[in-house]
C-alpha cells in the first residue's frame, strides 16, 4: 500500500510517501480501505516532533473509508460498511487498521471528503460550544479564524444557540464566508483590537474561542468581559508563552482553560453520541462543512504548506487514490 512515512522530525518535506505491507487486523480490529484523510493542524505537532512519537511513523489521526476484513470480536461491523475516524494514528495511508471502538458508521448523505475531515473538527466544534464556557443565550462571543474548518463550524453552532457572533479571519472572501455562516461582525485581523471588539460587544465578549494561539492571546484576553471566559483550543501561530495568572485577575476575574478533544470523548458512549449529533446535523442541512483542498496523498508535504501559509478555507483532505 502507498503511505506518507516521517523518519525525522522537520518541516513539511519530511513526509516522505513510502510503499509498505497492508496491515492486517487483529482481534477487536477493522481494516479499512481510506477513501479520504483528513489533515489538521494537530498533524504539524508531531511531524515538527513538538508532539512526541517515536520515529519513523505514518502521520494522520482521521480519515473515512470502507471496511475491507474484520478481526474476531467485531460484530458491529461487515465488509463494504462506510466509516470515519479520527483517533487512528497511521491514517496517511490507503490502508488503516482501527479498533473498532474507534470508527462511527458513516450516513449515505455524507460525502466521502466531508466525512474524513467532518469528526475531529465537528466534535471539537461541539464540545467547545457545549462544555467549556459560561455563556449563555444573547451574549456576544469572539471566533479567531473564523473560516478555518472548526472556526466555520463554531460559528454555525454559536449562531444556532443564540449567541450573538464576532469572528476574525485574514482576508475578505474569508470575511465574506463567516458572514454567510451567520456571523453578526466579522473583522479582519488589523481591525480586530481589544478596543474594537469590546466596542462591538458592549464592554467585552462572553467568551472567546482562540485556536490560533500566540499572536491573538492578548488581544483575546484583553476583549473579555469581567468574568469572561478565553478557551485556548489551539496554536496554529504557535505556543502562548507561559502566563501570569494575576493577568486573569486583572482582566476581570476571567476563566482561562486549555482543554483537547480527548477529554470530551473519553467514552466510546461519549465519542459515538457527539458524532451522532454533528452527522445528523450535516444530513439534515442544519451544519455545512466545506472542503476546502483537497490534495493526491503523494502531496501530502504541499498539504501541510497550505496550511501553514493558510491558503485554504475550510477543511483539508488527501485522496488516498493518488
Amino acid at each position: 500500500m502507498r503511505a506518507i512515512e516521517i523518519s525525522e522530525h522537520g518541516g513539511p518535506d519530511v513526509l516522505t510517501p513510502v510503499d509498505l505491507d497492508t496491515p492486517t487486523p487483529g482481534p477487536g480490529e477493522i481494516l479499512v480501505r481510506t477513501t479520504a484523510i483528513g489533515v489538521n493542524y494537530v498533524d504539524t505537532y508531531f511531524r515538527e516532533g513538538i508532539y512526541p512519537r517515536d520515529l519513523p511513523f505514518i502521520p494522520g489521526n482521521e480519515g473515512a473509508g470502507l471496511v475491507e476484513a474484520v478481526g474476531e470480536g467485531t460484530p458491529d461491523l461487515v465488509v463494504g460498511d462506510r466509516v470515519a475516524w479520527c483517533q487512528v494514528p497511521g491514517s496517511y495511508a490507503q490502508y488503516v487498521v482501527a479498533p473498532v471502538e474507534e470508527l462511527v458508521a458513516v450516513p449515505d448523505g455524507v460525502p466521502d471528503h466531508v466525512a474524513a475531515s467532518m469528526l475531529l473538527q465537528g466534535l471539537t466544534a461541539h464540545y467547545l460550544i457545549s462544555d467549556t464556557h459560561r455563556a449563555t443565550g444573547g451574549d456576544t462571543v469572539l471566533i479567531t479564524a473564523g473560516a478555518g474548518g472548526v472556526g466555520q463550524l463554531l460559528i454555525q453552532m454559536a449562531v444556532a444557540r443564540g449567541f450573538r457572533v464576532i469572528a476574525t479571519t485574514s482576508t475578505e472572501a474569508k470575511a465574506q464566508l463567516c458572514r454567510e455562516l451567520g456571523a453578526h461582525q466579522v473583522l479582519l485581523y488589523p481591525e480586530a483590537t481589544p478596543e474594537r471588539v469590546r466596542e462591538l460587544s458592549e464592554g467585552g465578549v462572553s467568551v472567546v474561542f482562540d485556536g490560533v494561539g500566540r499572536d491573538t492571546f492578548d488581544t483575546s484576553l484583553a476583549s473579555l468581559a469581567r468574568r469572561g471566559s478565553l478557551v485556548l483550543f489551539g496554536a496554529a501561530s504557535g505556543a502562548v508563552p507561559p502566563v501570569d495568572p494575576q493577568r486573569l485577575n486583572a482582566a476581570g476575574s476571567v476563566f482561562l482553560t486549555r482543554p483537547k478533544l480527548s477529554d470530551f470523548i473519553a467514552t466510546t458512549e461519549e465519542y459515538r453520541e457527539r458524532a451522532a449529533e454533528v452527522l445528523d446535523a450535516l444530513v439534515d442541512g442544519s451544519l455545512k462543512l466545506s472542503v476546502g483542498a483537497t490534495f493526491a496523498l503523494s502531496d501530502a508535504a504541499e498539504a501541510h504548506r497550505a496550511l501553514h501559509a493558510r491558503r485554504t478555507t475550510g477543511s483539508i483532505t488527501l485522496d488516498p487514490t493518488r
